[in-house]
């Protein structure tokens, strides 16, 4: 136990403060139960190290941070340690990687249940399935999604802009003035180019080379060990689906051939459909249906998109400025709308009521022309050319 504490002191103690993402003033820290999922590489760690450190401080006492795939639990259970914990008067453990812990639900569950002044807020894969968990924790959690850095989280995080966050219905009726805001601190657009190639991850450190070697690996770990551990891919099949992302990220916004993409990975078309559904779950891709209301299980998607823009430099051969404008506007969008294929009309229908096109500065409304409350996202342009809106503005959501 006293070295779990000499640890926590040294990880907390290392953690900047410099940047400090707003989501963590959204967490509600004070629920007995919090958990915080997202995919490897956005942040969680950082997130929780710094909140510990803002309220707790460095030294061990109140709080103790851990991670779960600690030395400590091989001989040591989770429960153990709550015990031990709660004795020398702790109040707030935080677990993190929870997934690499096997049986976390259970143990958690009898931690909350056996020492109701204790708080646990814990860290997970985007994979872990707190609803279907051994031990349903689904009514006592108080879960969070945590995405990569917005555009406007980029222009704060490396830039130190400080530009506020809009709701979607506010940008879109006050687009004319928020961009005529944020031009008068910044060029947007020269910043967007940047943000779209090493933006999206918070580790960029100014080597594009080494930022998308990283981003390789953590795309490698997600499919060699945390695809294997909760989808139930065989470890010899990762290799398909390392194919299957390359294939993709160079054939992206892929118009969906399921026999096509059988014959090329080997695999029937079931196990493909598995494979892509999984693949979102693990926020390595976002798929589109045009009509999400009727979407059985097994359906084929009507467009798959790589999860981010900097996955697509990270893995693309070649660049296709289209491909890297729409991921962009799906990833950003996704976030806290329901985005659907828009077909014919648009490229996008957003909560059954938006549409949007996506193209270049030249873009016509020829697609959308009888569409109502449809409007253009286009890029190379700083403010509005009536319903024509920058794109950036997309990446000030959140």
């Amino acid at each position: 136990m006293e070295t779990l504490f000499k640890k926590h002191q040294i990880l907390i103690s290392q953690v900047s403060m410099k940047i400090i993402r707003e989501i963590m003033n959204d967490i509600n820290w004070e629920k007995q139960l919090v958990a915080i999922r997202g995919s490897r590489g956005v942040g969680k760690t950082t997130l929780i190290r710094q909140y510990i450190k803002q309220k707790y401080g460095v030294q061990a006492g109140k709080a103790l941070y851990c991670v779960m795939d600690s030395m400590y639990f091989t001989n040591h259970t989770l429960l153990d340690l709550a015990e031990h914990f709660h004795l020398v008067g702790g109040k707030h453990l935080f677990l993190d990687e929870v997934h690499k812990y096997p049986t976390w639900s259970k143990e958690i569950k009898e931690i909350i249940d056996l020492y109701p002044d204790m708080k646990v807020t814990f860290t997970g894969s985007s994979l872990i399935q707190i609803l279907n968990a051994d031990a349903d924790l689904s009514r006592r959690v108080l879960s969070y999604q945590m995405a990569g850095l917005s555009f406007r989280e980029f222009l704060r995080f490396y830039k130190s802009i400080s530009v506020p966050a809009h709701k979607l219905d506010e940008l879109l009726l006050n687009a004319d003035s928020i961009s005529h805001s944020v031009n008068e601190i910044c060029r947007p657009q020269l910043l967007f180019e940047e943000y779209l190639r090493v933006g999206y991850y918070p580790f960029y450190d100014g080597n594009e080379t080494e930022y998308y070697s990283r981003i390789e690996n953590v795309i490698s770990f997600i499919i060699d060990q945390e695809m294997t551990q909760f989808c139930g891919v065989e470890p010899a099949y990762t290799r398909k689906l390392k194919a299957m992302l390359m294939y993709l990220s160079d054939n992206v916004p892929y118009e969906v051939n399921i026999s096509k993409l059988s014959s090329y990975l080997e695999i029937n078309k079931t196990t493909v459909l598995n494979y892509l559904s999984n693949m979102q779950r693990a926020e390595l891709l976002n798929l589109l249906y045009s009509d999400n209301k009727s979407v059985t299980k097994m359906q084929k998607p009507d467009k798959i998109y790589i999860q981010n823009t900097n996955i697509l430099y990270a893995l693309g051969t070649q660049q296709n400025i289209g491909t890297i404008r729409e991921c962009f506007v799906v990833n950003q969008l996704s976030k806290e709308h329901i985005v659907e294929y828009g077909k014919a009309q648009g490229d996008f229908r957003v909560d059954g009521k938006i549409t949007f096109e996506v193209g270049g500065k030249d873009k016509s409304f020829d697609q959308i022309a009888d569409v109502p409350n449809s409007y253009i996202l286009a890029d190379f342009i700083e403010f509005p050319i009536g319903k024509k809106l920058p794109i950036w503005l997309m990446g000030l959501l959140y």
